[in-house]
């Protein structure tokens, strides 16, 4: 069991100040099996009127809200505290290739096997991972996935945008945790292996003393179902562990998009800086 707290600090600096702003955040951790939250609160500044919290259709959090008055900034700041107990991802599921295929399957999960317009990956990575998988069973499949896109993907910050497709991303063979997700949920899904992306935190030094806050990272994974769902973190090759908290769940980034809005203003440009910081209690 690791306790970890997170604080997550979007702000945007508008020139000239914008009069209107609507936003959304996904900021807040879930809780489920193995993490649970134990605090959590958000401060916006310049405070709203009113600030409405509900769940979406994927189980995230989402807190909307918006600001009638001129305003040259707005900083939203996200803090929790949550405890993580992983269990060991050292099992298969109970289905085969073909057992995925039945119409029962493809029905449960129609939200995680078709693609989207950022996961699909093109007819490389597609011919790739098809080559991979004869003869092998879902898991053996996806190991040997993630084993080819780790010797062809490096990992490069400012290689590509939170717009970039998988299939654009492996073009230039660089990308950031979100681009190595979608190519991993899609190149799955183009097995008929359902796939979902998972937004969060990483804690970057697990080996850091108790109480030392680090920079931490706002962290993007994938989890797969072969009859139950499995975890894989393709920056850190590893399944997720207990230094990494999850915010929220979908079918691609797109779905679990930490802040975004739309704003009012005659000509005025936002200037976006965040910062994470981590720190482990236990």
């Amino acid at each position: 069991m690791t306790r970890i707290s997170v604080e997550h600090r979007t702000r945007y600096t508008y020139d000239p100040a914008v009069s209107v702003t609507y936003s959304e955040a996904r900021m807040t951790p879930r809780s489920d099996a193995e993490q649970k939250v134990l605090e959590s609160s958000l401060r916006i500044d310049p405070h709203p009127p009113a600030v409405e919290v509900h769940r979406d259709y994927w189980g995230t959090q989402v807190h909307t809200f918006d600001l009638h008055v001129p305003h040259a900034h707005l900083e939203v700041v996200a803090t929790s505290v949550v405890e993580v107990s992983r269990r060991e991802d050292d099992a298969e599921g109970s289905l085969d290739i073909e057992a995925l295929a039945s119409p029962e399957v493809v029905d449960r999960f129609s939200d995680y096997l078709p693609q989207t317009r950022l996961s699909e990956p093109g007819d490389e990575v597609r011919g790739a991972a098809a080559e991979i998988l004869s003869g092998r069973t879902p898991a053996e499949a996806t190991a040997g996935v993630f084993e080819w896109l780790r010797e062809q993907m490096t990992y490069e910050r400012g290689a590509t945008g939170v717009h970039h497709s998988a299939e654009a991303a492996f073009a230039e063979r660089r990308g950031v945790c979100q681009d190595l997700s979608h190519l991993g949920i899609g190149a799955l899904r183009s097995l008929g292996i359902p796939a979902r992306y998972v937004s969060g935190y990483i804690h970057p030094r697990p080996q850091a003393e108790l109480g030392a806050t680090v920079s931490g990272e706002s962290h993007a994974w994938l989890e797969w179902w072969d009859g139950r769902w499995h975890s894989w973190d393709p920056t850190n090759h590893t399944p997720a562990t207990d230094h990494h908290v999850i915010v929220g769940r979908g079918r691609d980034y797109a779905d679990v998009t930490p802040f975004k809005g739309i704003l009012a203003g005659s000509g005025s440009r936002a200037q976006l800086t965040a910062e994470v910081k981590v720190t482990r209690h236990a």
